[in-house]
């Protein structure tokens, strides 16, 4: 394979720049632009080292910078090849010109996640291992950060591993019984495998199940707020941010279109979408906001409905506990400075079968209830990454599911008694199916898939 050559760190002005580099003649390139204060024989040089020297273009022996290399020799790399890692200046100018020294003494310029594709096609991590370096580096939460640390570990790996092994079992019996009719093996009787079916089909569902918790401490939980002008979704916004995001006025429609927001509660990303005021109008721009409003209601996890407890209820209000009836939501109540007790709205609110909490978002009274609301809404108290093996990537709980149904369609061919090499051919589709998470088997084409989501230099 050839030596490959990026830029790992990202662009800007930065202390330390790093530039990586792996592949067979990886410190055969070093050596042309690489000058150690103490020069030694790569042969003597111990893996996971490190040596002061400059970069030096070969061409004229003029210093580009000051910079320190880390040596490793394979196997012992992130790549299992020969690899370097030149720690230079921040900055990309000096970067760049190590890089263009790189190129033009014998590396080529890796493709985006070449480093960590060749990482998996080395053997040293499987696919989950590889997509947890991705989700680790685009993390947004300290819980999905925790999450792709446990991923990169082999916590799932290990997993599906137990299961594969167990199949496996199972599929030497039945082979043997195929190959040895004549013999009454005891093991792959159709109870035993039904058994062993059954104890398989169990763990894929608790793993398929994960995926809801796991799924919010990836993509985070998305929240909107809906109510009438001037009702105080705005100064809700404000508070829950602890900052002045949105503009708050006394004049009715100052929001005419989305804002959207993220906080992190509990160590989960909640994304907070400020709507424009529900309520008939003639003002195009308005009506599409309002439209705007509704829509992103009806994608939202939950929908936090804000109302004026000063007020009376009007047609507006009603329309938009139309809007909640048959979502996750919470009302509230806001404006409880100037009116606590409004028995007509609370008694609305509470025909709604919906949460109600009282604020004062203007007094930043009540709003500590919101966040103990949402906790409790989505059990988020409950979700510990640290223990439990988490489905957090889409693509792992698609195949886990077709995993399911394949042991769920070999369950019900045993129980009709169908021949034994007939139920083989549908429990090889669950090993197939647990091969491609691990990357077992799996297609260059996802195999491009993937590693094509990742940055330069990783």
């Amino acid at each position: 394979m050839s030596t490959i050559v990026a830029i790992s760190t990202a662009p800007g002005l930065g202390g330390i720049g790093i530039i990586r580099m792996s592949g067979d003649k990886c410190f055969e390139v070093l050596n042309k632009i690489f000058k150690a204060r103490n020069p030694q024989r790569i042969e003597d040089i111990d893996g996971y080292k490190m040596k002061y020297g400059k970069i030096l273009n070969p061409e004229n022996n003029i210093i580009v910078d000051e910079v320190l290399v880390s040596y490793f020799k394979a196997p012992k790399s992130y790549t299992s090849e020969n690899m370097c890692e030149i720690n230079s200046h921040g900055g990309i100018i000096i970067l760049r010109k190590i890089l263009e020294l790189c190129l033009s003494n014998g590396a080529v310029l890796a493709e985006p996640g070449e480093f960590t594709k060749r990482a998996f096609l080395n053997g040293r991590i499987d696919l989950t291992q590889a997509e947890a370096i991705v989700d680790m580096i685009n993390a947004k939460s300290s819980k999905e950060a925790q999450e792709s640390a446990n991923q990169l570990e082999g916590y799932l790996s290990k997993e599906i591993n137990k299961i594969r092994e167990k199949i496996l079992d199972l599929m030497v019996n039945i082979e043997a019984n195929i190959d040895y009719p004549e013999y009454d093996i005891e093991e792959i009787s159709y109870k035993n495998a039904e058994e062993i079916l059954e104890e398989i089909k169990e763990n894929l569902e608790k793993l398929s199940n994960s995926f809801e918790q796991g799924k919010i401490i990836k993509e985070g939980i998305k929240i909107s707020i809906i109510g009438s002008p001037n009702a105080g979704k705005s100064s809700l916004l404000n508070r829950i941010l602890r900052e002045d995001r949105a503009i708050v006025t006394d004049i009715e429609g100052t929001t005419r279109d989305l804002i959207e927001e993220q906080v992190i509660i509990e160590g989960i990303p909640f994304i907070i979408i400020d709507t424009a005021g529900i309520r008939e109008t003639n003002n195009k721009i308005e009506q599409i906001g309002i439209e705007k409003s509704k829509k992103v209601a009806e994608e939202s996890d939950v929908v936090i409905a804000v109302f004026d407890n000063s007020k009376k209820l009007d047609e507006q209000d009603k329309e938009i506990l139309n809007i909640i009836k048959n979502k996750k939501a919470i009302i509230i109540l806001n404006k409880i400075d100037l009116k606590d007790d409004n028995s007509e709205m609370l008694t609305e609110a509470q025909l709604s079968d919906k949460n109600i909490i009282k604020i004062s978002a203007k007094n930043d009274i009540g709003i500590d209830k919101i966040y103990k609301e949402l906790i409790k809404m989505f059990n988020l108290n409950e979700i510990d990454s640290n223990n439990d093996v988490l489905i957090t990537n889409v693509r792992h709980k698609n195949l886990i599911n077709k995993a399911f149904i394949a042991t769920q369609e070999s369950i019900e061919e045993l129980k009709k008694m169908e021949p034994i090499d007939i139920v083989s051919i549908k429990i090889k589709e669950i090993l197939e199916n647990l091969g491609e998470i691990t990357g077992d088997n799996v297609s260059e084409d996802l195999i491009k898939s993937i590693f094509s989501k990742f940055c330069l230099g990783k």
